[in-house]
């Protein structure tokens, strides 16, 4: 930007926080993660899913093991509704998985929400309005706090009032003071105070808290002040679950639901490989590989990942970027000479390690998972091109085509291969 533009914008201002806990804490275990492909990831695409496509995804994402997985805008449009009821009617939804709604604090989108949802056997009902000062000011007309507050009770009050209308599905509220990246703490913790208060939640029937990063406006540390900050002060904080849902504007969602976690969240809402509106959602992909690289189960099975690409590609009709963590197709990729070097080392040197202890750890140079444990081969870890060295050659030769070349003759190859020709052309410099 031009420096005179600069002028336009401000930084956010920090948390007073001097006491916070978050920067010695690890994350040791995995969260409870919910998926919201079908609804944030469904709304942002440029032609959205069908109701058989959404069918196919919900089926996908049950076999990756989400036990809660939001199912959409039932009270928005036909299609969402339709498919809400295709779900329950034809008892596709399994024992053990949750359902999730979203719907704004309006009575009658609130009262189609609960026809959508009769006979599940248990759905979360996501009630959320906007608190933030820009919300307030620009999109609500200057409304005061007190209004805004009222708005999320009255919706609360309206949940409870019906929950006993649908006596067969069991009901879990929760509750989103939307835009809540950018709301005066004081005011997010007084909206869901007093929704916290409307619903008495209890240790033993939790209610969840959802503080969404709707928009970043600041630094993954921030987030983490304003998680910490929420966690200490709600009310009935053994009978609240703390969600987490950040978006990506800033690029920096993946750091700021990690930083969340440590500052005492409990759950993590996000899609697969990070779709969703503008700049996206938290990749969950790479927030629960990413534990799986320290030795933390998730529940999570992203063995065959690249299966799991492939259908998310042909119902969303959007391609995974190359460089997309872990999904991506050159990321595990080297063409560096170095690089290269280093990683046939680490392999070799790993493949007569394991021979004598299965258990041993990973090591291998610029590889942080093993490829193999997400259904990703070895064949395309090195490839050559005009910045390729003897050694990523001598890889190529070895693995992809059977020629052992002995350490001592590696120096006759080319350290540049232009238009390499394949198995033939390797007999050359192997015979040379």
């Amino acid at each position: 930007m031009q420096p005179a533009s600069l002028k336009k914008y401000r930084p956010f201002p920090p948390i007073h926080l001097p006491d916070r806990t978050w920067p010695d804490k690890v994350i040791d275990r995995a969260p409870e993660w919910c998926s919201v492909d079908l609804r944030d990831g469904n709304q942002a695409l440029p032609q959205p899913m069908s109701v058989e496509e959404k069918l196919e995804f919900f089926d996908l994402l049950v076999g990756v093991g989400f036990k809660q997985i939001e199912v959409g805008f039932p009270s928005a449009a036909d299609t969402e509704f339709n498919f809400l009821r295709r779900l329950i009617d034809e008892n596709r939804i399994p024992d053990d998985v949750t359902i999730q709604v979203l719907v704004q604090t309006r009575d009658h989108l609130i009262r189609k929400t609960f026809d959508a949802i009769n006979g599940a056997k248990r759905a979360i009902v996501h009630i959320y309005n906007s608190t933030s000062p820009l919300q307030r000011r620009v999109t609500f007309g200057d409304a005061t706090r007190e209004s805004i507050r009222d708005i999320a009770l009255e919706g609360a009050r309206l949940v409870k009032e019906l929950v006993p209308t649908i006596p067969n599905t069991e009901v879990v509220l929760q509750y989103s003071p939307e835009s809540f990246s950018d709301t005066e703490l004081d005011f997010a913790l007084e909206c869901c105070a007093g929704v916290i208060d409307i619903w008495q939640p209890t240790p033993e029937k939790k209610m969840i808290i959802n503080l969404p990063d709707t928009v970043q406006w600041a630094t993954p540390n921030i987030h983490a002040d304003m998680i910490e900050w929420m966690s200490r002060h709600l009310t009935r904080r053994d009978s609240v679950i703390v969600s987490l849902h950040t978006h990506n504007d800033r690029g920096t969602g993946v750091a700021a639901t990690e930083l969340g976690l440590m500052a005492g969240a409990d759950r993590v809402e996000g899609t697969l490989f990070g779709n969703g509106e503008r700049t996206g959602n938290l990749d969950i992909v790479t927030v629960a590989l990413n534990m799986n690289s320290h030795g933390i189960a998730t529940g999570l099975d992203f063995s065959n990942l690249s299966t799991i690409r492939a259908v998310y590609e042909r119902v969303t009709r959007l391609p995974v970027p190359e460089r997309q963590p872990y999904a991506g197709e050159l990321v595990f990729t080297a063409f560096s000479g170095s690089h290269q070097d280093a990683i046939k080392k680490g392999l070799d040197r790993r493949a007569r390690e394991v021979a004598k202890d299965p258990d041993i750890p990973w090591g291998v140079p610029y590889l942080t998972i093993d490829p193999q444990d997400i259904g990703r081969s070895y064949e395309a870890i090195i490839r050559i091109n005009s910045q390729s060295g003897k050694g990523g050659v001598a890889y190529v030769l070895d693995r992809e085509h059977g020629f052992d070349l002995p350490k001592t003759r590696q120096h006759l190859l080319p350290r540049r291969l232009h238009g390499f020709a394949g198995k033939s052309e390797c007999r050359v410099y192997c015979t040379r």
